[in-house]
């Protein structure tokens, strides 16, 4: 059994095919499955069930993925801690966003971070907070910035940036243009328009005491916006997403039970030192 062979089975489970692990390997297709298949041989199971367009984990290959994500780790943290008394840090981190919360101050932090440390291979990618939770704590991830309501998944460790309240946001000329908060009474017959869920703020909606289903949905901030502007409704975001928008205004919610949480999640308990060199770095630059 050889290292890279536990290595491409990880890539094929998070990529989705050996096309697309091989292209993020930088190797060929018919290696990472020559590898694979070597690997099954040798420890005698086979770990994934491989369809015309999909594939799928064996219940051996369920067993196997947490042990070799387990094994890849810590080979990583023994190159990290001997590149520390060099003074480099180096390896890969694994980040997620959620969709459609693009802060200018974490994506100033990830491009210092990167300059600062070249040898630091980043990774991002965008999904639903749910999703990137679950992706955290199942290893799939090292690090998501995440929005919420209430508490994070059992087994994450989460440090708090933006905690908000729910607002309503009006276009200039509205009814309540003129008004700081309102009430969700004060929205009765209005077109209210939500983000999709799975993010904090919709959580935060849905948890917040409205008796009544949001009429429309959008993936980003930014579709509501330009959707609120129209006239088309009254969008339910927090302050910080309309912060410097012009024509719309930001009214908070009074009775609103729960507020919208942004924040940094990764798994409890001792991380590579990338890792925790990033989060450092990002906490710094978001609070």
């Amino acid at each position: 059994m050889e290292l890279h062979q536990l290595r491409y089975l990880v890539a094929v489970v998070e990529d989705g095919s050996f096309t697309a692990a091989a292209q993020r390997l930088h190797v060929s297709q018919s290696g990472v499955s020559a590898q694979v298949a070597k690997l099954e041989h040798e420890l005698g199971q086979r770990l994934l069930e491989r369809g015309p367009r999909s594939l799928a984990l064996t219940a051996a290959g369920e067993a196997v993925l947490p042990l070799a994500r387990a094994v890849l780790e810590g080979v990583a943290e023994i190159a990290e801690v001997s590149a520390a008394y060099a003074g480099a840090v180096r390896g890969r981190v694994r980040l997620g966003m959620v969709r459609g919360c693009s802060i200018p101050p974490f994506l100033d932090a990830l491009a210092a971070f990167r300059r600062e440390h070249p040898g630091v291979e980043l990774a991002l990618a965008e999904d639903d907070s749910e999703v990137l939770q679950r992706h955290v704590l199942g290893g799939e991830l090292d690090l998501a910035l995440v929005g919420w309501a209430g508490d994070v998944l059992e087994g994450l460790s989460a440090t708090v940036v933006v905690d908000e309240p729910v607002a309503a946001v009006v276009p200039d000329g509205h009814r309540l243009a003129g008004h700081r908060t309102v009430r969700w009474r004060d929205l009765e017959g209005e077109t209210l328009l939500g983000l999709v869920r799975g993010t904090g703020v919709r959580a935060a909606v849905d948890l917040s005491g409205l008796e009544r289903p949001v009429d429309l949905e959008a993936s980003s901030p930014e579709t509501l916006l330009g959707l609120t502007r129209r006239g088309a409704g009254v969008a339910l975001l927090s302050p910080s997403m309309v912060r410097g928008e012009d024509g719309v205004h930001a009214l908070v919610v009074a009775d609103a039970e729960v507020t919208a949480t942004l924040g940094l999640v990764a798994r409890e308990g001792r991380r590579p030192a990338a890792t925790e060199r990033l989060l450092d770095r990002l906490v710094q630059a978001m609070t």
